[in-house]
């Protein structure tokens, strides 16, 4: 076994778990509040998220190919990597890709460590841009495209990242505004349990959006480094193989849950109702399915988050915490230079060993020992589907609130 195809390995493995992390950190984004308004128990509601992330995963692999030239320089316009990167079994392309993505996984851990609905999208850009940016300077980065239209960081990353949210906002508030104004004078046992039916297909359509969008990206990444250590020439296809494990490490990820996101989306942020919780989940499977139409590396953290930040505004007397809201912003704005400066980091350090297979080996276990640190913290105060709907601290107890069961 030549070092090259080792590296490749550790890529593989990488990504998937890359997946893997997308998928618990996310789960929030679909099933936040479906479980806070008890439309779904929480373990049904992320088994339920997971096989509809399984089935979108399979759906589509239109951009998966060219998924990584929204941001760097290190394919060709037909998936192919550049030449430049190919030498030695593309062991400098692999690098490359591995430390952005061990970049990207260590930033969606330490948000998850901290509840903060963070971008899986951006953690895994923001990872690849600045190993680009290590390993081959600024003009490796596509920072604009060729100026002919939207393209590049600023155009596909950047303005989509400011402007999803408000407009998820915007339709979740208009959206929450004629809901209460239609059943007003209807009791509200009735709006609740048809509403509660109603969140359970707006959510299925969000997991579904969003095993379609996101699993892609890794298949993309995976099959540009099997071109590029000579693996696998087709350009217009993805291995199944590859796929069936994208898809499989997404789901398995989504069922595990990512409770501590969940339950920072689904219960501070807003005491959200049935009819709130089906607005929000309406308005962001709006805005995902139109900006993946339009191609844009939509990230769905920001819309879903924007759209229950609408339901607060648009229904009067709700309370919205505008401090945890603060905290979110201050995480999306900060999410892609730091898991820019991760990857960086981690290709120099990889380089500094003498890169190849020796430095290969030492951002993998970096990546492990980091992750293992984490999750190690994580367990001194855990959150599981058993507290995930506990009342937020500061808040006022609920009346019908009624105990969760594991």
């Amino acid at each position: 076994m030549t070092a090259a195809t080792v590296i490749l390995v550790l890529v593989v493995v990488t990504a998937l778990a890359f997946d893997f992390t997308n998928g618990f950190h996310d789960t929030a984004n679909a099933m936040a509040t479906s479980i806070a308004t008890k439309a779904l128990q929480p373990k049904t509601a992320v088994a339920l998220s997971g096989i509809l992330n399984l089935i979108g995963a399979f759906l589509s692999v239109e951009v998966a190919l060219t998924v990584t030239n929204a941001v760097v320089k290190i394919q060709n316009k037909d998936g192919t990597p550049k030449d430049a990167l190919t030498a030695d079994g593309g062991q400098a392309l692999l690098f490359i890709v591995l430390a952005g993505l061990a970049g990207g996984i260590i930033w969606n851990l330490l948000t998850w460590l901290l509840g903060l609905p963070s971008s899986s999208s951006h953690a895994l850009f923001g990872g690849l841009i600045g190993a680009t940016i290590a390993g081959l300077g600024f003009s490796g980065v596509n920072w604009n495209g060729d100026g002919s239209k939207l393209d590049g960081v600023v155009g596909k990353v950047i303005l989509p990242a400011l402007l999803s949210p408000v407009i998820a906002c915007l339709i979740a508030a208009a959206g929450t505004w004629l809901i209460y104004a239609v059943v007003r004078g209807v009791a509200e046992r009735y709006t609740n349990t048809g509403f509660r039916w109603g969140q359970i297909g707006s959510a299925s359509l969000v997991s579904l959006a969003h095993g379609t969008n996101d699993a892609q990206k890794t298949m993309g990444v995976i099959t540009l480094a099997l071109i590029a250590s000579g693996h696998w020439t087709d350009t217009e296809n993805i291995p199944f193989w590859v796929k069936a494990c994208c898809a499989l490490a997404i789901a398995l990820g989504t069922y595990l849950g990512g409770w501590r996101i969940i339950r920072t989306l689904g219960k501070g942020l807003v005491e959200i109702a049935p009819p709130q919780g089906m607005a929000a989940e309406s308005a962001s499977a709006a805005v995902i399915l139109t900006s993946s139409h339009l191609g844009f590396a939509l990230s769905t953290t920001h819309v879903a988050t924007g759209s229950i930040l609408g339901t607060g505004i648009g229904k009067r007397g709700a309370e919205v915490r505008w401090k945890v809201a603060g905290r979110m912003v201050t995480a999306w704005i900060i999410t892609l230079p730091s898991a820019a400066i991760v990857g960086a980091l981690l290709w120099y350090i990889g380089d500094v060993l003498g890169g190849g297979l020796i430095g290969a080996i030492v951002v993998f276990a970096l990546l492990v020992a980091a992750a293992g640190y984490m999750y190690f913290r994580s367990r001194q105060k855990p959150v599981h589907a058993g507290n995930v709907n506990d009342e937020w601290e500061g808040s006022a107890p609920s009346a019908d609130r009624t105990p969760e069961t594991v």
